[in-house]
């Protein structure tokens, strides 16, 4: 069962960030960000209603370390969606899904220094590969030639994932419920948050974003499906099997990503961005084993 939610959750997550890099070539990054969030809501509500039918249990009880921990990874979540798209602004689609894979490092990183995890060798053999890759990807004309700007922007990008995911483990952890009705209502808070905010900040600031949105809502609708599916996916399996296989099964993403982008969206990909790509998935094996 584990399996099939977490090859669930990378393919989802690999069309999500294709049809976003499709909606960002249209709409400012603050509406692809919102795209991501705005029907993922009602999916949310409707799976954790679903849940409660087929298995009624009590209403949990939100503590205020749970709040924290929502508004945290809330935050982070939308920092970090925009940054994607900004770097599928910077570079084409693959590139910009593949440095944004850093997420994986950066958490065994934070994890280190601020939640009391052990890294052994091999997995700070990982975190060297997948700073090399990301750098990789970054430089247009090889080493010689690094993007800091690239470089910068998903290294941030791949930080702000990993809070999110730290946080959002806590406040499920914080939940005393079964693992998919907890994972379930964070995923619903969460969500909810993000669309309200930046619902909020586009109709006080920027009406037009909205409109572009509203003008394109076969994208938009297929950005939140499989956001939100890609999100439930990730949690189920994490809540049935120890995250590191989840992680380390997981980099089958990079792969989908890969093949969505040479297929689907008709873009060449270099062989120094293959082989990017799959140092990161490389590094991020050897991080979660260690």
């Amino acid at each position: 069962m584990w399996i099939l939610f977490t090859f669930l959750a990378a393919s989802m997550q690999a069309w999500r960030n294709a049809f976003q890099s499709q909606l960002s070539r249209e709409v400012k990054v603050a509406g692809v960000t919102l795209a991501r969030f705005l029907w993922a809501g009602p999916i949310a509500g409707l799976y954790l209603l679903i849940l409660y039918l087929w298995r009624p249990v009590e209403l949990p009880e939100f503590s205020s370390a749970f709040s924290l921990y929502v508004l945290g990874a809330s935050a982070m979540q939308i920092v970090a969606t925009a940054l994607m798209v900004k770097l599928f602004k910077l570079k084409n689609f693959a590139v910009g899904a593949g440095l944004a894979k850093s997420e994986a490092l950066v958490a065994a990183v934070l994890g280190v220094l601020f939640f009391g995890t052990q890294l052994s060798l091999l997995g700070w053999l990982g975190v060297i590969i997948g700073g090399i890759a990301v750098f990789l990807m970054s430089s247009r004309k090889g080493l010689k030639d690094i993007s800091l700007q690239t470089a910068s922007i998903g290294l941030a990008c791949g930080s702000a994932f990993a809070l999110t995911s730290l946080w959002v483990r806590e406040a499920s952890l914080n939940l005393d419920l079964p693992f998919p009705h907890r994972a379930a209502w964070v995923l619903l808070f969460v969500i909810t948050i993000q669309t309200i905010v930046l619902l909020a900040y586009l109709y006080a600031s920027d009406k037009q974003t909205l409109t572009a949105l509203w003008q394109r809502p076969k994208l938009t609708l297929l950005t939140s499906i499989t956001s939100c599916l890609g999100s439930i996916g990730w949690f189920s399996a994490m809540s049935l099997q120890a995250v590191p296989y989840v992680k380390t099964l997981g980099q089958i993403e990079v792969f989908f990503t890969l093949l969505i982008a040479m297929f689907w969206l008709k873009q060449k990909v270099k062989i120094k961005e293959v082989f990017a790509l799959v140092l990161i998935a490389v590094a991020a094996i050897l991080v979660m084993w260690g």
